[in-house]
């Protein structure tokens, strides 16, 4: 496959905001490659439009090294990296421990790896690592605890690898609170869900697309977590 120099790579991203970025990134001319975990009908109309789809499987070691091979073997340049791929499973007391592992082989120990090796490839004027955490990674979950622990991880990666790969990569977390909602949810919900922000709207996708395409437009923001939460911090 041919190189380029202004390739962007995402994580997980068959679906949600992961699916909505790379179709918006694709469209402003930039080469897209994909991680996706099962296949689905999507991903032959992703491969239409140009946008290559490797899968991998992000829960175990050998999962994430075959994908970074496999990046590799196609690639000698990538512009950025956005980690997107995640799981969100409830903590469970009889399966609490692989759980947890789950947990934080998707959502930390997988970008870990991905970002040691594939940061050579990020060689060009302006390189940016994201990687998309969550609210409650600053709050944490009475119900969510191992989720919310490996968020939390991955942000303190972030400061890490910002200190590692400065000056020439900038490396910063976007945290989103409530973004979109699903079609299954009901009006309840949504009204609930609402109220939890000063903004009290659910802003959508586009919202996520903005912070990214920022931050790599910016020349000095990196170690940041930006929060997208519609002010939720200030609402008691």
């Amino acid at each position: 496959m041919s190189d380029s120099s202004e390739v962007i790579l995402i994580t997980g991203a068959a679906q949600r905001i992961g699916l909505y970025c790379a179709k918006a990134l694709n469209r402003s001319d930039y080469k897209i490659v994909i991680s996706y975990r099962s296949t689905r009908p999507v991903i032959d109309a992703l491969e239409e439009k140009g946008i290559d789809c490797i899968q991998a499987d992000f829960a175990t070691t050998g999962g994430v090294e075959s994908f970074i091979e496999e990046v590799r073997g196609r690639y000698s340049h990538l512009r950025a990296i956005i980690h997107n791929a995640s799981d969100w499973k409830p903590d469970s007391p009889s399966q609490q421990a692989q759980i947890f592992e789950q947990m934080m082989a998707v959502h930390a120990k997988a970008p870990m790896l991905i970002n040691q090796q594939l940061a050579p490839l990020l060689k060009g004027e302006k390189a940016d690592i994201i990687h998309l955490t969550d609210y409650v990674a600053s709050t944490g979950s009475n119900k969510h605890m191992a989720y919310a622990a490996s968020k939390a991880a991955l942000e303190n990666l972030t400061l890490s690898f910002a200190r590692l790969l400065a000056p020439k990569v900038k490396v910063n977390a976007i945290a989103p609170a409530l973004i979109c909602f699903n079609d299954n949810d009901d009006e309840s919900y949504r009204h609930n869900a609402l109220q939890k922000s000063l903004m009290a709207i659910a802003p959508g996708e586009q919202e996520v697309l903005k912070t990214i395409t920022w931050l790599m437009e910016s020349d000095y923001v990196t170690g940041r977590i930006i929060a997208l939460d519609g002010g939720r911090h200030l609402k008691f």
